[in-house]
């Protein structure tokens, strides 16, 4: 039934946005951008929601948040591979010292990771645009 739902919700914004969009590769960008989000923001809450809250805040001093967070807006590259490899270690986020250790998702796929950082890369205020899976991939090379 979700899966249906979710089948359904990519396909109305697809028709709103093939509609409404000018060119046929900016309506194509724009409909990437829109499934690589809807699909991000599934796996952002079944992978990352449970430390970072599903309204990306944090959970107080033990988890950082990344809603709103100068880390995120320094570091956008940098999400890729915290997503694949963990972070272990200090990190500050808006002045706050954090020591949680992140632990590595390696199961997500390359496309999985773009989908998850498009979507934190366009919430909470941050209008970063598609991250899409060839310069995730690339990313992902140069962070091993």
């Amino acid at each position: 039934m979700i899966r249906t739902l979710t089948h359904l919700a990519v396909l109305v914004f697809t028709i709103l946005v093939w509609g409404c969009s000018g060119g046929s590769g900016e309506r194509a960008d724009s409909i990437k951008l829109k499934q690589y989000y809807i699909k991000g923001e599934q796996l952002y809450i079944a992978h990352c929601s449970n430390c970072h809250q599903k309204d990306g805040q944090g959970l107080g001093r033990v988890y950082p948040p990344i809603a709103n967070s100068d880390f995120v807006r320094a570091n956008p590259d940098t999400i890729i591979c915290i997503i694949r490899s963990g972070l272990d270690g200090e990190v500050t986020v808006n002045g706050t010292m954090y020591n949680m250790a992140m632990p590595p998702i390696p199961t997500l796929t390359d496309l999985e990771i773009a989908q998850i950082t498009t979507y934190i890369l366009n919430s909470w205020d941050y209008r970063k645009g598609l991250v899409d899976v060839k310069s995730t991939s690339a990313r992902l090379e140069r962070c091993r």
